[in-house]
């Protein structure tokens, strides 16, 4: 399915493949009639356009992308280390900082009706927590720890029926890294999702 978006989304940075990036849109199209969708990882906002689209072409009044993340970068987005991308660092403050990037796509977009940003990390924006959640899509720091916060964060908020889909599945460490395919397995041995598809390397369940 192409996805036609209002913007050149190859101008975006971020790092999902156009096969993922459709089927999110394709979920979401199917979800976002039925409740809030979220994102915990949203980077310079690719794949909240994706969701955005989706809440436009199928519920526009009413469907809404909350896209959590701190714009600090992972671990990997550090000064020196392997995807640190030098026209996001704040020399001026010494830090990583993806947030002007990720408005400015958005707005460019026309998709701030549907986007809610949540400017701090999961545990925080989950402390009172209470809407029900249609889709929830992670794609947030890869460590254990980030990881497994994202994933007990938001996965039980998810109504029945809704959908988790977790990005950067790989099997094998020298691939990648190896958080994100944990809480995945986490998942399916918790009963509570049952498996959908994969698409290259996102993983697609539904809350059972």
């Amino acid at each position: 399915m192409a996805v036609s978006l209002p913007i050149d989304v190859s101008l975006v940075k971020g790092f999902l493949a156009d096969d993922e990036a459709d089927a999110l849109y394709r979920y979401g199209c199917v979800q976002a009639a039925n409740g809030a969708l979220l994102e915990g990882g949203s980077y310079c906002g690719k794949s909240t356009l994706y969701l955005s689209q989706a809440c436009r072409d199928t519920a526009p009044a009413t469907a809404v992308v909350y896209a959590v993340d701190h714009h600090i970068g992972s671990e990997e987005h550090q000064l020196g280390e392997m995807f640190h991308d030098p026209e996001l660092y704040n020399a001026e403050e010494a830090r990583f900082d993806t947030l002007a990037e990720f408005r400015r796509n958005i707005r460019r977009a026309g998709f701030e009706e549907w986007v809610v940003p949540l400017v701090a990390p999961s545990e925080v924006c989950a402390k009172h927590w209470q809407t029900p959640l249609a889709m929830v899509f992670i794609d947030g720091g890869h460590s254990l720890e980030a990881a497994l916060s994202d994933y007990r964060c938001w996965a039980m908020h998810i109504q029945r029926g809704g959908i988790l889909a977790i990005h950067d599945l790989f099997t094998a460490p020298e691939e990648g890294g190896q958080a994100p395919i944990a809480i995945y397995r986490l998942a399916l041995a918790s009963g509570l999702f049952e498996p959908l598809e994969r698409v290259n390397s996102l993983g697609v369940l539904r809350r059972i």
